[in-house]
């Protein structure tokens, strides 16, 4: 029941910025309910990339509803589910459902830590095939401890009441009962509140990808110790895997200036001698022959035009140490690529 002590009944809402919860959120603030956001942020996400061809994002919480939002950063034990959920993948290596969970205990005990009187989501019911449809939804809710106590305002008259709209807590004759893909409804909802007026869709996860996913396996399949932190890697460069060690060759400028920026101390950096070229990182399990092939990729997307060339590296930006080695058969080299 309401909290004698409070003004208005307090309600925690996993937000991405996108329409959804946005909507939910505003349903909610209807109600005269306060409402305080938490957003998960991991390197997966590409939310903010798809904002810039949109006048949605999480600035609108606080700008259009007045609504303070806490950032949480998806830690390393998420690789962990990544590597083997329970309730599988989605699309390529999105662990859909399991991602659900993850977020949703952790909000489970921010609530408790301001008090919340309850959690809710932007979901919508059939809006996603894997991890939106009754079933899906029904095994988020028990596998985080929230049955019966998770909100989805959007779709509310849809599903079982929880238990917050029978003890009259949230009135349920306002919520919705929307359905589907289309985004038709929320955005008149939007608009007619003055919050968006065009909307394109936001969001999105990296592990839906398929290129990207394949540097992924390949991450989880070679390091027993795993950390969110060297996701950064696998976003930028071609990705090669010889023996037991991980080469990442930079396409471009902008790539390779990262590359030097993100580099271990441990890692070896390489670059072509006397002509243009990428930048490339060495990582894991390096020998000789390591290097020897490192250095033909590193000649084979450079501007040589010679059958041989040779390669400066380090384990710093003065790189030290000269290698020259034969060009024969470039394309063999790239059999090894991951994407």
């Amino acid at each position: 029941m309401k909290n004698a002590k409070k003004d208005k009944i307090l309600g925690l809402g996993l937000i991405s910025g996108g329409l959804d919860s946005l909507i939910a959120s505003l349903i909610l603030k209807l109600q005269n309910i306060e409402v305080i956001g938490l957003n998960f942020k991991s390197p997966f996400c590409i939310c903010d990339r798809a904002y810039i061809n949109s006048d949605c994002g999480l600035n609108l919480y606080n700008q259009k509803l007045q609504i303070k939002t806490y950032f949480f950063q998806k830690e390393d034990d998420y690789l962990e589910i990544v590597r083997n959920p329970k309730f599988g993948y989605g699309k390529n290596l999105n662990p859909c459902i399991d991602c659900r969970i993850y977020i949703l205990k952790k909000a489970k005990k921010f609530a408790k830590e301001i008090k919340a009187d309850f959690i809710f989501t932007g979901e919508v019911l059939n809006q996603r095939p894997k991890s939106q449809n009754l079933k899906a939804l029904k095994i988020v809710e028990e596998e985080s401890g929230l049955e019966g106590k998770l909100l989805r305002p959007l779709s509310a008259l849809l599903l079982k009441p929880t238990i917050y709209e029978e003890q009259g807590l949230i009135d349920r004759t306002k919520l919705l009962g929307i359905r589907g893909r289309s985004r038709k409804d929320q955005l008149e909802i939007a608009r007619k509140h003055n919050l968006v007026h065009e909307y394109f869709a936001c969001g999105g996860c990296l592990l839906t990808d398929k290129s990207f996913s394949s540097r992924v396996r390949d991450y989880l399949q070679h390091n027993k110790d795993l950390k969110m932190e060297d996701m950064i890697f696998l976003k930028y460069g071609r990705h090669f895997r010889y023996k037991r060690a991980k080469i990442i060759v930079g396409r471009d400028e902008l790539e390779n200036n990262i590359l030097i920026q993100i580099k271990k101390p441990h890692d070896i950096i390489m670059e072509a001698m006397d002509t243009v070229g990428p930048i490339t990182i060495i990582q894991n399990k390096i020998d000789d022959d390591v290097l020897q092939f490192a250095a033909k990729l590193t000649l084979s997307y450079s501007d040589l035009k010679d059958s041989q060339g040779a390669v400066i590296y380090g384990n710093n930006l003065d790189k030290t140490k000269q290698l020259t080695v034969n060009l024969e058969n470039r394309e063999k080299l790239k059999i090894y690529i991951l994407s």
